[in-house]
């Protein structure tokens, strides 16, 4: 088994997806992004990073991440602790933008070549939380959707905490579901205070 910095490095040098990145209408390049030290205790597996996190090399650093840390009710300097929290996506580049401008999904091949290798270096985890739908059958396994997951969000807690995507394409859903502010988020944020304290 590679050890921590071996393994960084080579995910870092990646390019298994540049074929495949060259031909979206975004034509960009692999930048792989992700945030991780052995004893982070909370791991933040999300989807994929957005165009403006392939820009800048920093997870979520967009009105995603700005949404997500509300939830969690962290400032930056806590949530971009990589000795506390490390975040994971499904796929570590940007997958790019289909011909009609919509996000195209993580490229599976990443969690099949990287995220066994990573988790198994992760072994202080204490909290995981699943962003979104490819996380959540990647770690739950079966057909869900996110709306299902995440309102049986009491089945997998206080370990593991299922959340839709703080993209703004959810606004609508979390006004049509209170209990996701008023119930889960103050369990999340009860348990990410006890894991980081």
């Amino acid at each position: 088994m590679r050890d921590q910095s071996d393994l960084s490095e080579a995910i870092a040098s990646c390019t298994l997806c540049a074929e495949r990145f060259e031909q979206t209408a975004t034509a960009h390049i692999p930048r792989p992004v992700f945030w991780v030290r052995p004893e982070a205790r909370v791991l933040i597996a999300g989807q994929a990073p957005g165009l403006r996190v392939h820009q800048s090399g920093r997870p979520f650093s967009d009105p995603s991440g700005d949404r997500l840390r509300d939830w969690m009710a962290v400032g930056a300097d806590v949530f971009y602790d990589r000795a506390r929290i490390a975040i994971l996506p499904m796929a570590f580049c940007f997958p790019g933008y289909d011909a009609k401008g919509s996000d195209l999904p993580p490229p599976p091949i990443c969690a099949a070549t990287w995220r066994a290798q990573v988790l198994e270096q992760l072994k202080g985890i204490e909290l995981t939380l699943l962003v979104g739908g490819y996380a959540q059958k990647w770690h739950l396994g079966g057909k869900s959707t996110v709306a299902q997951t995440v309102a049986d969000w009491r089945a997998y807690a206080p370990d593991v905490f299922p959340l839709p995507h703080p993209s703004w394409r959810n606004t609508a859903w979390l006004k049509k579901n209170p209990w996701f502010a008023e119930e889960l988020l103050p369990a999340l944020r009860t348990r990410l205070k006890e894991v980081l304290s």
